[in-house]
């Protein structure tokens, strides 16, 4: 097993290696959320209702959720950077399934082979960053490595859905397995390895910080399931306000560019006051869903609330990251398992509640749906000052 005798210690030191990682992220996480933006488009072409196609998301992520600590644990004697490799190359084959399935099943079972991979790549990845710089930057180095799955949102995503609207959804899956192919060659190339703690090690040995990991962890599913309840139905919610099709990408593309608003100010504060961060994002995310719920009719007030909704989230990941990480109540990787597992058990449950209200209230009932889950996390939250300290 390679090891690196003594892992970069500053953002700048580390900064080769968390400009790769960012890279991979986009592509994890174009590759997870791409089916959001062209519902409509997977949906006509195999045949299925857009909450079938939805459910996509669901399969996705429940995969992961179901995979993410087995897997870790699994491959924890495993050197990371051919893990790391390893998982790309799986996204490469999970897209090109995609992109010829000629039926939903195997679109499905390609998505499935797709998160088998993701359930190991972010696990991987969220340790990664960390062991690249000491603990002092962690937060910084998870928020610029992060910006690269925030890219996704914003260029990833979007560029992909206008491409799928112009010339077909498989372009866009095909297109994505040759991205996934290329950053296997920047990792190959440019990536450090990294130590590894021994696999007899990482999950001995009592941890006092168990229990804050244990509200992290809640707080992660509950938030990313109301999120994620209204946002994997939002091209649907645009379609339905009067935005015409081919504006969606966009309006994706917009919404993903003010995420890096909270990008930007989880870097800037994260490594100082991180309840602060965690609570403000949150707060916002359930406000705005809420006058989402109540602004469906309009196309600039949907627009408006969608553009504050997706900044604030934009700090999430980040955010989470670093809180699960700072309680140290289990080894890195398995952090990084648990937070990855917790986030898709999340999306998976947003993609199902919401596949299920819009198939049956409807829109409104969708994003108040969302906002109450939401407000339950940041309870959470408020209540467990230990796991979400004031200070890091």
């Amino acid at each position: 097993m390679a090891h690196s005798p003594v892992p970069a210690r500053t953002i700048r030191d580390a900064a080769a290696g968390i400009a790769v990682l960012a890279v991979t992220n986009f592509v994890a996480i174009t590759t997870e959320m791409l089916p959001v933006g062209l519902l409509p488009q997977i949906s006509a072409g195999v045949g299925v209702s857009e909450s079938a196609a939805g459910l996509l998301v669901t399969v996705y992520a429940f995969v992961v959720a179901a995979a993410a600590v087995p897997l870790t644990v699994a491959t924890r004697g495993f050197a990371r950077k051919p893990l790391l490799l390893g998982t790309l190359v799986a996204y490469a084959g999970s897209n090109l399934v995609v992109a010829l399935a000629p039926s939903y099943a195997v679109l499905a079972v390609g998505r499935t082979f797709g998160g088998l991979a993701h359930a190991v790549f972010f696990s991987v990845s969220i340790a990664y960053a960390s062991r690249l710089v000491a603990p002092l930057y962690t937060g910084r180095a998870l928020t610029l490595v992060t910006a690269g799955g925030t890219i996704g949102f914003v260029l990833g995503v979007p560029l992909s859905t206008s491409l799928g609207t112009a010339v077909g959804w498989r372009w866009s899956f095909g297109i994505l397995a040759a991205l996934c192919l290329v950053s296997s060659l920047l990792v190959a190339r440019l990536l450090p390895a990294v130590t590894v703690e021994p696999a007899r090690a990482a999950g001995s040995g009592p941890r006092p910080g168990r229990g804050r990991l244990a509200l992290v962890v809640l707080a992660i599913t509950v938030l990313f399931a109301g999120h994620y309840t209204v946002y994997t139905y939002v091209s649907p919610l645009l379609l339905a306000a009067g935005l015409a099709p081919e504006a969606v990408g966009p309006v994706l593309l917009a919404f993903g560019a003010v995420g890096l608003v909270g990008l930007w100010a989880a870097a800037r504060y994260l490594d100082r006051a991180p309840r602060a961060v965690a609570v403000a994002a949150i707060g916002t995310i359930a406000a705005t869903l809420v006058v989402i719920a109540f602004t469906l009719s309009s196309v600039a007030g949907i627009l408006v609330a969608g553009g504050v909704w997706l900044a604030a989230f934009g700090a999430v990941p980040a955010t989470t990251q670093a809180a699960a990480l700072r309680t140290r109540g289990a080894s890195p990787d398995l952090v990084g398992a648990f937070v990855n597992g917790s986030s898709n058990l999340g999306i998976g449950v947003g993609a199902a509640v919401g596949a299920a209200v819009i198939a049956g209230p409807g829109s409104q009932t969708l994003a108040l749906t969302g906002a109450a889950i939401v407000a339950v996390a940041l309870v959470v939250v408020l209540l467990a000052p230990a796991a979400f300290p004031r200070e890091p």
